[in-house]
C-alpha cells in the first residue's frame, strides 16, 4: 500500500460539528482513516492506492446535510504530511486521570501511572478521538493482568501498549495498512513493551487462540463483516470491546453478535461516537 495519502478539505456553510462528524463517519465506510477539524470544516485523509474520488460524492449524498458542502483534493506525500502532524496536529491528552499519551517531543506534558509515548505518524489512534479516549478509559478500569489481548485494527499500536502496560500476559496487534503498522512496531519499542504485531487483515487471526479481551477499534461494516473471525479466536468468557461507529448503528451490531453467542455488558456515547462491550458465551 502507498505511503503516500490524498487530502479531502470539506467547507461547512454553516459550520455544524454534528454533520462535520457525520461525514466523517461516512467518509470512514471508504476507507478514510484521519480527520482534522479546522476554521471552516474538516480535512479527511485517506491512503492514496484507496481514495476514488467518486466515493466523496457518495458519502455527501448519504445524509440530508443541512450545510452545504464544498471540497478541494490535493495529494499528500507522506514526508510532507508526517512534518504537518508532527508540527501542528498532536498534543498531549490525558485520558481517565491515569493515562498520558505524548509524542517523543514533548517536554511539558502531566505525570501519569500510564504513560504512552508515540512518534505520530499516518496512523488513527492517537487518543483525541473520541473512540480511542473511549477504548483507553476503558481499558484502565478491567482488570487485564494476566490477559491474552488482541488489538484489531491496530493503528498507532496505542491500545495494544495500554494493555501491555497493565499487565496483560500477551499481547497481538493487527493492522493491514502498512504505514500504519510500522509506526506501531515503533511506538511498541519506544514504550518498551511485548506486542506481537502482525501485519495483515482479520486472516492473520487464524494463527490467534484462547483471546480473553478482543478490541476493534474500526466501523461498523469491517466489524460485522469479520465477527465470525473474531469469536474463533476468543475463548470462552472473552470480553469484546467495539468501537468506531454511531449510536444508531449499534441494534444492527447487537442483533449480529447475538446470534454469535456475545451478550451486551454495556456502551459509552461522546458525540454520538459509541463504544461498546459484549461478553462472548459458546454456551448460549
Amino acid at each position: 500500500m502507498s505511503s503516500d495519502y490524498v487530502e479531502v478539505d470539506f467547507e461547512f456553510r454553516p459550520l455544524d460539528a454534528d454533520e462535520m462528524d457525520i461525514l466523517c463517519a461516512l467518509l470512514a465506510e471508504f476507507d478514510y482513516d484521519s480527520f482534522e477539524t479546522t476554521d471552516k470544516g474538516v480535512k479527511a485523509y485517506v491512503n492514496a492506492d484507496s481514495f476514488d474520488e467518486n466515493n466523496i460524492g457518495v458519502a455527501v449524498s448519504l445524509y440530508n446535510f443541512r450545510s452545504k458542502i464544498k471540497w478541494a483534493v490535493k495529494e499528500v506525500k507522506a514526508e510532507d504530511w508526517n512534518a504537518e502532524w508532527e508540527q501542528n496536529g498532536f498534543s498531549p491528552i490525558v485520558i481517565g486521570e491515569e493515562c498520558v499519551v505524548h509524542a517523543t517531543y514533548h517536554t511539558d506534558y502531566p505525570k501519569c501511572n500510564v504513560d504512552i509515548v508515540i512518534n505520530p505518524r499516518m496512523s488513527f489512534g492517537s487518543g483525541h478521538h473520541e473512540t480511542t479516549s473511549m477504548m483507553i478509559e476503558r481499558l484502565l478500569n478491567i482488570e487485564l493482568q494476566g490477559k491474552r489481548v488482541v488489538d484489531m485494527g491496530a493503528g498507532t499500536g496505542i491500545l495494544s501498549i495500554v494493555a501491555a502496560k497493565r499487565g496483560a500476559s500477551s499481547v497481538t496487534g493487527i493492522e493491514i495498512d502498512e504505514t500504519a503498522y510500522n509506526n506501531a512496531v515503533e511506538n511498541c519499542r519506544l514504550n518498551g513493551v511485548d506486542v506481537t504485531m502482525i501485519h495483515g487483515d482479520a486472516s492473520a487471526l487464524a494463527g490467534v487462540s484462547g483471546c480473553d479481551l478482543f478490541l476493534a477499534n474500526i466501523n461498523r461494516n469491517i466489524i460485522l463483516n469479520d465477527i465470525e473471525k473474531y469469536s474463533s479466536c476468543m475463548a470462552d468468557g472473552a470480553t469484546l470491546l467495539i468501537s468506531g461507529f454511531y449510536e444508531s448503528d449499534l441494534p444492527i451490531i447487537d442483533e449480529k453478535l447475538h446470534a454469535l453467542g456475545f451478550a451486551f455488558r454495556n456502551k459509552n456515547v461522546k458525540n454520538d461516537w459509541t463504544m461498546a462491550e459484549f461478553a462472548l458465551s459458546w454456551h448460549v
